[in-house]
């Protein structure tokens, strides 16, 4: 079904035909609509088109209004009058409401467009590392980046994801040449018998065990150290043993992921090692462009704009002296294999705000190289950093890093606790409670991201987090369950929209919003700014408990079409919100 245009466009298009009727002189012009409180909707264009014309704005005004039909059955626009120095305040009738509507309720995309030009971008997001636990840090890459990959797919672009792990590099040296020594240390069960908490425990008990070694043994340092180089050479023992390590990681990993209602896929996880192979060609091709040059051995990229507390410029490194690759030898060699074989004409890294320098310059190197370039953008996603209740990062009694496996069992803990608590009064089986508890544990924690903007940091409450008041997951939850109970209690009443009838200030307000569901989605896909769609849920679920508190809906006193209509505005309203939240990642449990 083709996309319905909303209210806001439709109103749009008939004062801008409108201007172009009576100020033909004035060619294409905005009307500059917005919503507005005095009335459903506000166009403020006539100020700068009479300031352009050298015309007085109500007068102008005033010949715009009188092109535009109003208030006869059948037309969008119920009444518009002249305000202050030429504002146009425009209300919308009823029966456009819930004809726009009844005509988004027939699709179930709710009349949502895809985008216009879709193209492919790969999203580079949630990156733990091989044989290394995954704390409160890894939270909000995961979260941010799924979200994203939602609402860009449900744009209709197609999205490449890509899980960019550090599997590499010279601890893998140390773990691998202890594994060789003490061999009886391997834990010999199969995948299928290791649980992700015993995958991350024997990686742990190996990791501490070689990392001890390594500091007091310096024979054991060196053999370590060259284990590395026959990693690196591509030595059979060495790589399948490295392989063990990745896997048992993968184990851990997945059990995590699962935790957090997100699916990883084995062919998205390309870490640092997939671009090994390529390495050597990126920094040939750099540096006989000119783009990189030698500094002290090294192989440099240099910048006007970055330069050090000394004032000496500060460059990027892609090659050691010591001939070893960092950081931006693989980045740029990431970029390379999006671009060329994957066909991206959009990048985006989902990545802590910490490491915006180092992809500003990632960014520019590869745009010098022409790898990036007018139809290939990279975006770095940046988010701020997860506090505790003090404001301070985010840290254990004790000082350490949260475990993000142990902040989501807490947070599945506190929520089927509060689910309990309703639960038990409205008749909900055990099977239930803790269903719902995981479902709303797991959304909370997701919605305290997802609300935030994506650069600021926020403060991770989890007695907030799980509150029904207030602007929490749990809450739109709840706004989306009562919908179903509504449902539950109509026995055979159905609903059906009724554009014929008036509608109450609450129904007017809900619908309205609904409308807006489309163009707030479009927007965040464009932005970026997941956290937009949060606030619109909210508002949602805010408008539907003013309209369920002033608005009887099997007990309408306008009779059977009247309980019928406002049966349909509570099921556009619930799969509004079941659509957005899972646009989000957050599922939305039937009874709560």
């Amino acid at each position: 079904m083709a996309s319905v245009p909303s209210l806001a466009a439709t109103v749009n298009q008939r004062v801008a035909d409108a201007l172009s009727a009576a100020l033909p002189e004035a060619g294409a012009a905005d009307p500059l609509l917005r919503r507005s409180d005095r009335a459903d909707f506000q166009a403020n264009g006539m100020l700068a088109l009479a300031k352009k014309l050298k015309g007085n704005p109500r007068e102008l005004a005033g010949k715009v209004v009188a092109g535009i039909p109003t208030g006869a059955a059948g037309d969008v626009i119920k009444e518009i009058e002249v305000s202050g120095p030429g504002f146009l305040n425009i209300t919308v009738s009823d029966e456009a409401i819930v004809r726009t509507l009844a005509a988004r309720a027939e699709d179930d995309r709710l009349g949502v467009p895809y985008a216009d030009k879709p193209g492919t971008t790969v999203i580079d997001y949630a990156q733990p590392n091989v044989a290394k636990e995954m704390h409160v840090g890894h939270l909000r890459s995961a979260v941010i980046g799924a979200a994203m990959v939602e609402i860009l797919e449900f744009t209709g672009e197609k999205v490449v994801r890509r899980h960019h792990i550090g599997d590499w590099g010279t601890q893998f040296g140390m773990l691998i040449q202890y594994l060789i020594e003490h061999p009886h240390e391997l834990d010999h069960k199969s995948e299928d018998e290791v649980s992700g908490e015993e995958a991350m425990s024997n990686l742990n008990r190996l990791y501490k065990a070689s990392r001890a070694l390594f500091d007091s043994d310096e024979e054991f340092k060196t053999r370590a150290r060259a284990r590395v180089v026959d990693l690196q050479a591509g030595d059979e023992e060495t790589l399948a043993l490295w392989r063990r390590f990745v896997d048992e990681s993968k184990i851990y990993f997945y059990s995590v992921f699962d935790k957090l209602d997100m699916e990883i896929r084995d062919p998205d996880i390309v870490g640092e090692s997939g671009y090994n192979d390529m390495l050597e060609e990126t920094c040939r091709l750099l540096e006989e462009s000119g783009v990189a040059v030698r500094s002290e051995g090294a192989l440099c990229v240099f910048f006007d704009d970055i330069k050090g507390p000394d004032d000496k410029p500060v460059p990027l490194i892609v090659q050691k002296s010591d001939g070893g690759y960092g950081y931006a030898a693989t980045d740029l060699s990431a970029i390379r294999d999006r671009v060329q074989n994957l066909g991206a004409d959009t990048l985006m890294y989902v990545v802590d705000a910490r490491q915006s320098l180092h992809f500003k310059m990632v960014f520019e190197t590869a745009r010098r190289a022409g790898w990036l370039n007018e139809d290939v953008k990279a975006v770095h996603l940046a988010f701020g950093t997860v506090l505790g209740k003090d404001g301070k990062p985010f840290k254990t009694r004790e000082g350490e890093t949260v475990r993000l496996a142990d902040l989501l069992n807490e947070a599945v803990e506190r929520a089927t606790a509060v689910v309990r608590e309703k639960g038990e009064k409205i008749g909900l089986s055990e099977q239930e409670i803790t269903g719902n508890g995981v479902q709303v544990g797991i959304g909370a924690v997701k919605y305290a991201d997802l609300s935030t903007a994506a650069a600021r940091d926020y403060k991770f409450d989890l007695d907030q987090m799980v509150s029904l008041n207030g602007d929490t997951s749990v809450y739109i939850q709840y706004a989306y369950a009562r919908t179903r109970s509504i449902f539950r209690l109509a026995g055979s009443a159905a609903p059906k929209a009724h554009p014929e009838l008036a509608l109450a200030p609450a129904e007017r307000a809900l619908g309205l919003h609904i409308d807006q569901f489309g163009e707030t989605v479009t927007e965040v896909a464009a932005s970026y700014e997941p956290h937009k769609l949060a606030a619109y849920l909210y508002q949602l679920a805010s408008l539907f408990t003013t309209f369920y508190e002033q608005c009887p809906v099997l007990k309408a006193e306008g009779g059977q079409e009247q309980i019928e209509n406002r049966l349909f505005l509570c099921e556009v309203t619930a799969r509004t919100l079941h659509r957005g939240m899972a646009l989000l990642g957050i599922r939305t449990p039937e009874r709560l």
